[in-house]
């Protein structure tokens, strides 16, 4: 009989999202570091997947995703994007379609803000 031993390597945590997103739950400074990939990490819900797109400055892209459902969440991210555009009266309508005001900080809390709701949830 033998035993298994694991020794913990920094990216063991990364490695368990990828065989199971359940098994780890990724902070903001992790999903932050992650926009120095070229891909979204595995396991991202496409909420994630469209603000990671958005981190890495890709607007078009994080949009695709914001469009194709009609929930609170993406209608979150549908109305972050179009404020970002400048847009006011369409991000206004998306924020009453998520249920939620246009918040008043900048940009770049909001972006945060939302990525920490959605790592939480």
């Amino acid at each position: 009989m033998f035993s298994l031993i694991f020794i913990l390597h920094p990216d063991i945590p990364n490695k368990l999202a990828r065989i199971n997103p359940a098994v780890y739950f990724m902070t903001f400074p992790e999903f932050k570091a992650t926009l120095a990939n070229t891909t979204p990490p595995a396991g991202l819900s496409p909420e994630l997947q469209a603000l990671w797109y958005d981190g890495k400055g890709d607007w078009h892209q994080s949009h695709e995703i914001a469009q194709e459902k009609n929930t609170p969440t993406y209608c979150l991210i549908h109305a972050y994007l179009h404020r970002k555009e400048g847009d006011q009266w369409n991000a206004n309508y998306w924020y009453q379609r998520a249920g939620r005001k246009m918040p008043l900080v900048s940009l770049e809390q909001e972006w945060e803000s939302i990525v920490n709701e959605f790592l939480q949830s």
